[in-house]
């Protein structure tokens, strides 16, 4: 997803700075205190105009959530959302989501979340992929034991790839559903924008998986 950039993000940004953070790797371990009280700590990877981590906070305020976040007019746009509601139980992450184990701490995250992530359909670059092995890798060095990756999708080929990428890193599945709105759990489903706008056109696909045997330093 590309957005158009917003002359107003810097200035947006630097107004709503408890908010958000932009320098992570100096929270590595010390994300706590980021919020008002000490949670479980969920984390959206690619969250987009923030519908989805919002709603999960406003639905789960027993929980702390972060959202990660590359384009800056993305995150502003999600910032604007998050702003307008009282809410402290969520914070925002300008940067890269390749680097998770440079800023958050070995079992620091309770669950991370991967919503319609980029597909990377060509195969030179599937190392790109959220759910390829190099995330993994970081994944299981800041997820709890035993913590989930919820991942859902639209798209056919990255979930195929994603599944057989899980399966032959020695994942657990926990669910897959081949689609989710058509589903008994769809009940309790939180869309993402993107997940409203697209569903009417195909399945949307889900798993929920957990490392059985995580990959250590």
């Amino acid at each position: 997803m590309r957005v158009r950039n917003k002359p107003w993000a810097d200035d947006f940004i630097k107004e709503h700075s408890d908010y958000i953070v932009e320098d992570p790797e100096n929270w590595l371990g010390k994300w706590s205190q980021k919020f008002s009280k000490n949670q479980p700590i969920h984390v959206e990877i690619g969250m987009g105009k923030g519908k989805f981590i919002i709603e999960m906070a406003k639905k789960f305020p027993n929980i702390n959530f972060i959202g990660v976040e590359i384009q800056k007019s993305v995150i502003a746009l999600a910032l604007k959302k998050l702003a307008s509601e009282e809410l402290n139980n969520v914070i925002l992450v300008h940067t890269d989501g390749a680097g998770v184990n440079t800023f958050f701490n070995h079992h620091e995250i309770s669950t991370i979340y991967l919503n319609f992530s980029d597909p990377w359909p060509k195969k030179r670059h599937a190392k790109r992929r959220l759910t390829s092995p190099k995330f993994l890798d970081s994944y299981a060095e800041v997820l709890k034991e035993d913590a989930p990756i919820v991942f859902k999708t639209d798209n056919r080929g990255l979930f195929e790839y994603s599944l057989v990428t899980f399966n032959n890193y020695g994942m657990h599945f926990e669910y897959v559903s081949l689609d989710l709105h058509n589903s008994p759990e769809n009940e309790d489903n939180v869309e993402t924008e993107y997940e409203n706008k697209f569903s009417k056109k195909g399945p949307i696909y889900k798993a929920i998986v957990k490392f059985d045997n995580k990959k250590e330093d």
